[in-house]
């Protein structure tokens, strides 16, 4: 039997953020890499990891479904995604990931917060360990963790931390 991670399809979508990768595999969304360097490259370093030895197919219509949900969302039209996802991490990062999804759109949580949630009160850095190795931000929303005294950090970078925030209407710290 084939690994359902053998081949990973991907494709760029242009965003109000910039343009963005999705990535898909047989299991589900598996990587979105934000407007930065080298997207397909960090696509290639996240497989050479969790799918070794996958090929790459440019293919659109395989993330459709996912590009539309993030156009929608980033046109202020979605506050929840729906799709099906291949998240590949350590069992910590897994039950981390898996509280983002339960922060509401246009709500924050800190790193304090999300570190009780998952009964690891005194894991907030371990949580933001792992808010930064999400691969599919936004459908996960790791920006809307913050650290208590302040925006805290955003592997896509502040401005786009800061953007997504403004689009769900929350109020930026200063």
């Amino acid at each position: 039997m084939a690994n359902e991670r053998d081949t990973i399809r991907y494709a760029f979508a242009d965003t109000r953020l910039g343009q963005i990768l999705v990535a898909t595999s047989a299991l589900g969304l598996c990587r979105i890499h934000l407007p930065g360097d080298d997207p397909l490259g960090s696509l290639k370093q996240w497989a050479s990891v969790h799918a070794p030895g996958a090929g790459f197919v440019r293919d659109p219509s395989a993330v459709r479904e996912a590009t539309q949900q993030i156009e929608a969302y980033a046109r202020g039209q979605l506050t929840r995604f729906d799709l099906p996802l291949d998240l590949a991490g350590t069992p910590f990062q897994l039950r981390v990931w898996s509280a983002l999804q339960e922060i509401p759109y246009g709500a924050t949580r800190t790193y304090a917060d999300v570190a009780a949630a998952i009964g690891e009160p005194r894991a907030m850095r371990a949580v933001g360990a792992a808010n930064g190795r999400n691969p599919v931000p936004l459908v996960v929303p790791c920006h809307r963790v913050i650290a208590r005294d302040g925006i805290g950090g955003f592997t896509g970078g502040l401005s786009n931390k800061e953007a997504l925030l403004a689009l769900e209407n929350v109020p930026i710290l200063a």
